[in-house]
């Protein structure tokens, strides 16, 4: 009984991590192709997107698992039954309770592998994932710190600096903003400040305009602010996330201070 287990067990666990393989393989081909144009547009190294890539690997594992599980144990029973390997089981003497002992110890098994990658090693890929997000974000930010050139760190960006102060203040800021398909947004501003938080960089404006043109209307919309913070960590092209831009309620002078 012991060799018969051990047998079945080998078999699924064999074609279970050639299913695995395969479904990770896909999958990650898949994500990795668009994550190395898009780290690789924005300057980064090969090593970068080799850390970003195994760090999604836990998730994608824990993804993936049940499905190859599944797929290892129905056709390692459609096997045994096309071979009339369980025919000659249960001729043994066997019963369906006894053949069905190593799928049992083989779904066990995976339902703790499973437990574990979703509750530890998921949990902690992630928060470093987010923590070296953040790190590209702020490097890819500093590229911005460039005086009297426009800028263009995504195809729907564009930006411009006119001086930094010895103080590290920004003057002479414009910023415009086309990924909306329905509204073409410019931000300037006589000064700004750019300063981190726990979610990346935001460009602190001081004293300056937004100017929102409808492209269906053809209607434009100017106020005017006295201060304002915009999430510049994701207006840049950002490797797992879509381009988008966060605008954050207007802050006192007080709290920039």
């Amino acid at each position: 009984m012991v060799r018969i287990n051990t047998y079945i067990l080998k078999q699924l666990l064999t074609l279970f991590g050639f299913f695995a393989l395969v479904l990770v393989l896909i999958y990650w081909i898949n994500r990795a192709v668009r994550l190395f144009d898009r780290l690789i547009a924005d300057g980064q190294s090969a090593i970068v997107f080799l850390e970003f890539t195994s760090l999604t690997l836990p998730w994608m594992i824990s993804v993936i698992a049940p499905i190859a599980g599944f797929a290892a144990v129905v056709y390692v029973v459609h096997r045994l039954a096309s071979d009339s390997e369980l025919v000659v089981l249960q001729t043994t003497g066997l019963s369906a309770r006894d053949v069905a002992k190593p799928v049992w110890i083989f779904a066990v098994s995976l339902a703790t592998l499973i437990m574990i990658l979703s509750n530890v090693l998921v949990p902690i890929s992630q928060s470093k994932l987010h923590q070296r997000q953040l790190e590209v974000a702020e490097n890819m930010t500093s590229r911005l710190l460039t005086e009297g050139t426009f800028l263009s760190p995504s195809n729907n960006i564009t930006f411009y600096l006119r001086q930094i102060t010895a103080e590290g203040e920004l003057e002479g800021v414009f910023l415009n903003d086309t990924s909306n398909p329905t509204k073409n947004l410019t931000y300037s501003a006589a000064k700004a400040f750019l300063v981190r938080s726990d979610v990346g960089p935001r460009l602190v404006l001081i004293d300056g305009l937004i100017q929102n043109l409808d492209l269906f209307t053809d209607r434009l919309t100017v106020t005017k602010f006295n201060d304002f913070v915009i999430n510049i960590g994701q207006i840049i092209s950002h490797p797992l996330q879509q381009l988008r831009i966060s605008i954050i309620l207007p802050v006192s002078k007080s709290l920039i201070k």
